[in-house]
């Protein structure tokens, strides 16, 4: 266990941090998960709507970066064009 003031006071920012960082993933999976679990094509057009909205929250969070951002909706996008 920490000794001093400030390490004590890292702990606790720290965790606060992971929880709410850990939150923020879980929801991101939760959307990615709707586009990839949609029944038809218009469906997974309006969750992909709704990924994209999660994504740039995150990145403008700073939970994911911006490159990052960018390959996830674009594996997305190409994912329901490809729908039949």
């Amino acid at each position: 266990m920490a000794h001093h003031k400030s390490a004590i006071k890292r702990i606790r920012i720290q965790e606060k941090q992971r929880t709410r960082n850990r939150m923020y993933r879980s929801r991101l999976k939760t959307a990615i998960r709707k586009v990839r679990e949609a029944e038809n094509k218009e469906a997974a057009a309006q969750a992909l709507v709704d990924a994209y909205s999660v994504i740039d929250k995150l990145v403008s969070k700073g939970i994911l970066k911006k490159n990052t951002a960018a390959n996830k909706k674009s594996r997305l996008t190409k994912f329901v064009n490809a729908m039949g």
